[in-house]
């Protein structure tokens, strides 16, 4: 695993969390590790205390011979590189990283409230002042990943946590890229996927619009818009953009206006995220905080 060859680990200095600081190479002996917080593809992520600070952050490891025999280190690698650089208050710090002989360790930003994953399917589907809330704070993430040339190109209930006030963060970057081009990589999850990752044509940033559409209509709804039993049925609905929006739950024609706007196939003409901030449903249903608070 070359993640650390070529660079020192990225600390995470000076922050008002009290954080995790300074320069010096970290080792699991700096922590203690406490209960698994969930368990991932190459390893797992446990709750934990850096010793000098207390402050608590979610470890993750992973198995280096895993992600060697998956082929995924210069994913990994790049996954690093973009979080660790982004500071937003709906995306999940990487506060930085060491390794050893067998695993790589993430130190990451602990989210106290867990996976939505498994909220959404508690509650079967959100509210709309719940959906808007969320809709929102992520359309604002995503204008300030855009903004860096990043792309996240996964975004779906199971990559994001509630933190501790109930705000949601973007957790996993492993497909996103930062980049000036157009990209033509299928990567993302099938029913989330876009037109032109089905069609393997060139895509751009609009694929995350895409994709929160298509989390809007789960929020709303409890399943994503284009499922079907087959997989072939699946990638013709999206590519046809066959869109319907069932009787029940009940949802007002502004969300439904809103989500419409969003599940264009011309990805040019997808609703800019700045206009979603601005679209009426939005405006009626969002929480300014940017945090449902039930």
């Amino acid at each position: 695993m070359a993640i650390a060859a070529e660079t020192q680990p990225q600390q995470h200095k000076g922050s008002s969390e009290g954080a995790v600081v300074d320069n010096k190479r970290w080792t699991v002996n700096d922590f203690d590790i406490g209960k698994p917080l969930g368990r991932g593809k190459f390893g797992h992520v446990y709750l934990a205390r850096e010793k000098r600070s207390n402050h608590i952050v979610a470890l993750k490891v992973l198995f280096k011979s895993q992600l060697k025999q998956s082929q995924v280190e210069h994913q990994l690698r790049r996954e690093v590189e973009i979080q660790s650089h982004l500071r937003h208050p709906n995306i999940l710090r990487l506060y930085g990283y060491f390794y050893d002989q067998k695993r790589v360790y993430l130190i990451l930003e602990y989210a106290a409230k867990g996976e939505l994953y498994k909220e959404l399917q508690k509650c079967k589907y959100f509210s709309e002042r719940r959906a808007a809330t969320y809709v929102a704070s992520l359309a604002r993430a995503l204008i300030y990943c855009h903004g860096k040339h990043v792309i996240h190109r996964d975004i779906k209930p199971e990559n994001l946590l509630v933190g501790a006030q109930g705000e949601l963060k973007i957790a996993d970057f492993g497909w996103s890229v930062h980049t000036f081009d157009r990209r033509r990589t299928m990567c993302g999850t099938l029913d989330y996927l876009p037109p032109e990752m089905v069609e393997s044509v060139e895509h751009d940033a609009n694929v995350d619009i895409w994709s929160l559409g298509i989390l809007c209509y789960e929020f709303l709804y409890g399943v994503p818009p284009f499922e079907a039993k087959e997989h072939s049925d699946t990638y013709r609905r999206i590519v046809q953009v066959d869109l319907k929006f069932p009787s029940r739950p009940v949802v007002s024609s502004s969300a439904k206006d809103l989500i419409s706007q969003m599940l264009v196939k011309d990805s040019s003409q997808r609703l800019a995220l700045k206009k979603l901030l601005e679209h009426p449903w939005i405006v009626q249903n969002a929480d300014p905080s940017g945090v449902y608070r039930g």
